[in-house]
């Protein structure tokens, strides 16, 4: 080796380790900024939980009115979710992204402003239209982003992270935001996070779609499944009230598989289908969606019966009941953080079916929940058990269900992993709530409606809907490990972060 080349070899590799390192922390920003925004998203279907008692005497609105202040949110944002990741891989992701944040901010402003039943239902299904967008969006970006194997699945741990703690969060700061300040700052907070992280997406989210060279977004397969989606949520959410075997929801539910069955009949003929079923070819990530589903109908009705059973049951005001999530919260950001460095040694697999066995265990802890609980007895170990499977699953369940696929589908595939979520906690919360009640009701006929037997009866009910939730996590858990292939949750760690050769 001559002199010369001896004497530059040391400066080539501290520049190119510079240049990493700056990449790198380009890549860090951009997460951080998409995570935000899924941060809000997530919060803003758990954060009225607390606040609706404020907002019915504020507004006047009866209790089957402000059952549909989070149903409305929840109707949009599952409905949509396909024509929004479909949307960003065409027109767009960061475009599509950034709409949906202007959308979701003057949803958020209308909301807190609101006079009226009407004014704050119209706005809460705006911001489900926003989170819509903005939601594969961004999820659709980090695939984009980073590169399929390590990098990605670190990313996508904070991403679980971030979204599982959420729902978690949001109960606690709607607790805070009500007891200090008004119901009305549950909505208007997310105003200013979203003007502070607009410029920041402008200046470093790079552009990317799909290479796709055209942009019909097959308005037929849109409305079809938009509408089936839709009308399918709006009968889960409230075959509650309307009775699961009512003519209102089995009609429901016949629209919804009849429009459902109409749109796989217009793709299979559609020169460019809004989701090509190819996207449908891998076991894996079949089985991702499948597992995802069952993670959210399990674990996320569990943020709506724990703050029930410790306001109604316990008898806690709203900030003490928030403050009991936080360590939830903390063992969610933990867990994931840890899965997504197993996940980077032995795959996404093993984490996820360790996730949804310590969902099971968690919530057939709960289901030993007592009248005469305390924090320390009845709410602080289960928590953390079921956090625990939270922060693991949710970031394997969404590593599977990107993994493998094609560029000009990232968002297509990013819109399927939210939409199995939204679906399965659609379902969840619907059958678990029509559970816990069926039983209250049951231990109060008993009783003969005496008033004291009230918290007895509630407590029961919550008992049952936990035991069920388990049972749908350990389902959850055989189907990660019989449909997952092995090699495909091996195949997605790659190389130092290098996408695995073709």
């Amino acid at each position: 080796m001559s002199d010369s080349a001896a004497a530059g070899s040391p400066a080539a590799p501290a520049t190119a380790e510079k240049q990493s390192s700056s990449f790198g922390r380009e890549k860090s920003k951009i997460l951080v900024l998409l995570a935000a925004a899924q941060f809000l998203v997530v919060l803003d279907a758990s954060i009225t939980n607390v606040a609706l008692p404020s907002i019915g005497t504020a507004l006047d609105i009866p209790e089957a009115g402000l059952a549909w202040v989070v149903n409305s949110y929840v109707l949009f944002f599952g409905g949509f979710l396909l024509l929004g990741g479909r949307m960003a891989d065409l027109m767009g992701r960061r475009k599509v992204f950034m709409a949906g944040l202007v959308l979701f901010a003057i949803a958020s402003l209308t909301a807190g402003l609101a006079q009226n039943e009407p004014m704050l239902i119209i706005s809460r299904a705006a911001q489900g239209l926003g989170a819509a967008m903005l939601s594969p969006a961004a999820l659709s970006i980090v695939t984009a982003t980073f590169a399929e194997g390590k990098q990605r699945n670190k990313a996508l741990g904070v991403w679980g992270a971030v979204a599982g703690a959420g729902g978690a969060v949001g109960v606690l700061l709607g607790g805070i935001l009500t007891e200090y300040l008004s119901w009305r700052w549950v909505f208007l907070v997310n105003v200013p996070v979203i003007l502070m992280v607009l410029p920041m997406v402008m200046r470093i989210v790079p552009e990317s779609h799909s290479g796709e060279d055209h942009n019909d977004f097959d308005i037929p397969g849109a409305v079809t499944v938009t509408a089936g989606l839709s009308m399918l949520v709006f009968a889960l959410i409230d075959a509650e009230s309307a009775g699961w075997l009512s003519a209102q929801t089995l009609g429901l539910v016949a629209g919804a598989v009849a429009l459902l069955g109409l749109f796989v009949l217009i793709e299979s003929r559609a020169a460019h289908p809004l989701v090509p079923f190819d996207i449908f070819s891998s076991r894996t990530r079949n089985g991702s969606y499948l597992v995802g589903l069952l993670l959210a109908a399990s674990l996320f009705s569990m943020f709506f019966f724990i703050a029930l059973y410790t306001q109604r049951v316990l008898g806690w005001d709203a900030l003490k009941a928030g403050l009991s999530y936080l360590p939830l919260s903390i063992s969610i950001i933990l867990a994931a953080g840890v899965g997504s460095e197993v996940a980077n040694r032995i795959g996404f697999k093993p984490v996820l079916v360790a996730g949804m066995l310590f969902t099971s265990i968690g919530l057939l802890w709960f289901s030993q929940i007592d009248v005469d609980g305390t924090f320390l007895s009845d709410v602080l170990g289960p928590s953390m058990v079921a956090g625990i499977g939270l922060g693991l699953a949710f970031p394997g369940a969404t590593i599977g269900g990107t993994s493998a696929v094609d560029e000009d589908e990232v968002g297509l595939a990013s819109g399927l992993v939210n939409s199995a979520q939204q679906i399965g906690g659609a379902l969840g919360l619907a059958v678990l709530s029509s559970i816990a009640i069926s039983k209250s009701d049951s231990v109060l006929n008993a009783a003969r409606g005496a008033q004291e037997a009230v918290p007895f009866a509630l407590t029961e009910g919550f008992q049952l809907a936990f035991m069920v939730g388990s049972g749908f996590a350990l389902l959850g858990a055989i189907l990660a490990l019989v449909i997952i292939r092995s090699e495909d949750s091996r195949a997605a760690i790659g190389r130092d972060g290098a996408p695995p050769a073709a």
